[in-house]
């Protein structure tokens, strides 16, 4: 067994006719379901461009929560650290 056929998973000539066979009936399904190529890929772009944005957005608003925090919490702390070395002093 060679490499492209290993690759393939047979030979080549097999593998393309039962792709052709399998294109046309997926198709022959889309159609009926009147879903168009261009409306799938539409569908599949936008698929990505929600998931990046329920992502990298949800980061930016948990970078926003931070630094808002950040803003009362920090000089909290280090007042509460100053305070307990003086005290200590």
């Amino acid at each position: 067994m060679n490499g492209v056929t290993q690759f393939l998973g047979g030979s080549p000539l097999s593998v393309l006719i039962r792709l052709v066979i399998l294109s046309v009936v997926v198709g022959f399904i889309l159609a009926w379901l009147d879903i168009r190529p261009m409306e799938l890929v539409d569908w599949i772009v936008g698929l990505f461009e929600w998931a990046w944005t329920s992502i990298f957005g949800s980061l930016n608003r948990a970078v926003d929560y931070f630094l808002l925090g950040a803003v009362i919490v920090v000089p909290l702390f280090l007042l509460s650290r100053l305070l307990k070395t003086a005290n200590r002093g």
